[in-house]
């Protein structure tokens, strides 16, 4: 059985990369693995797009669920650099939601755009069987602004520096903590600052924070493989080395004791929120203070130069074949 997760390289390079209908000159930016958005040229505005799943979880209230959703699915348009401005979302949802649960939910990602300056500006909404909240439709996100200000996440250079967010496995504690609380067999102390992390998720704010402070050569959303994957993606787009110090690494109070107990290396489960951002160097401490003066939690740690890979503490480090997370997903799901 394939592993659970996005499809592996070897089958995207094969088969997804080679088949992608017609060939258009507008498509400045296409599918490549590691880069999770596209960008199109429209008469000289550049017009990036990213699309994602929906995902709610009912324990966390609707209201807030939709809002998690939410900056989950703009989060691969703003590590472009370019805001998030529109949204198409399709909701398949579960027959059991009731209307005023829709409501509440629907309120929420209302809200939530509202701040981020995103507008609806179409969509699906119906309930089908055999759905459940696990995955409950798909969004495409626009954000409209000057190709020149679009920052790839293949675009780190030699002399760089590395700027990391929020710290790993931030995404993973959390929701294990809301998912499974009887389970992980910790103090409920611990539980509740594993949650709180669920209110760190400053995607669209984080980055907007960094390109407007400092010269942003890329920036990757740390979720499938974690902060190690993140890295990896990085590091081979861009055919450089990344040097990191574990120990400049943020932590995020709680995530360690529940990804100890869920047994996850958290530098390799999905951690939405987290965010790997290369810079040039001499402003890297001003991008830090920028974000650190928002409430985001974040240091320098490690640079770019010449070379291959990824190496945390002078020992090389590669992207898990897929994500730990779902596999402890899958075995707390069956307790």
């Amino acid at each position: 059985m394939p592993d659970l997760g996005k499809i592996d390289r070897e089958f995207f390079d094969s088969v997804i990369y080679p088949n992608l209908g017609a060939e258009r000159d507008d498509v400045v930016v296409g599918p490549k693995h590691g880069v999770d958005f596209g960008v199109l040229d429209v008469d000289g505005t550049a017009v990036v797009t990213a699309t994602d799943p929906i995902s709610i979880l009912p324990q966390l209230g609707f209201e807030r669920a939709g809002r998690f959703a939410l900056d989950v699915v703009l989060a691969d348009v703003a590590v472009s650099g370019v805001p998030p401005s529109h949204l198409s979302m399709s909701l398949t949802l579960p027959p059991e939601m009731t209307d005023e649960e829709l409501a509440e939910m629907w309120v929420g990602i209302s809200d939530h755009a509202r701040e981020l300056g995103v507008s609806i500006v179409s969509g699906h909404t119906a309930r089908y069987a055999g759905v459940d909240y696990s995955w409950v439709g798909g969004a495409t996100v626009l954000g409209v602004g000057d190709s020149e200000d679009v920052v790839r996440p293949d675009g780190a250079t030699a002399g760089d520096s590395i700027v990391v967010t929020t710290g790993p496995g931030a995404e993973v504690a959390a929701l294990f903590t809301v998912l499974f609380p009887e389970r992980l067999d910790l103090a409920e102390s611990t539980l509740e600052t594993a949650r709180g992390r669920l209110e760190e998720f400053g995607v669209v704010r984080d980055t907007m924070t960094a390109v407007d402070t400092g010269t942003v050569t890329a920036m990757h959303d740390a979720t499938e493989g974690g902060l190690i994957g993140a890295l990896t993606e990085m590091a081979r787009g861009a055919d450089v080395r990344f040097d990191v110090d574990a120990e400049a690494v943020p932590e995020a109070p709680g995530v360690v004791p529940v990804t100890d107990a869920i047994d996850v290396d958290p530098w390799e489960v999905t951690s939405t929120g987290t965010l790997v951002i290369t810079v040039q160097a001499e402003d890297a401490e001003s991008v830090v203070n920028a974000l650190q003066r928002r409430g985001t939690r974040a240091a320098v740690v490690g640079a770019v130069s010449s070379g291959d890979g990824v190496f945390v503490d002078g020992a090389q480090r590669h992207a898990p074949a897929s994500d730990p997370a779902w596999n402890a997903l899958d075995r707390l799901s069956e307790q």
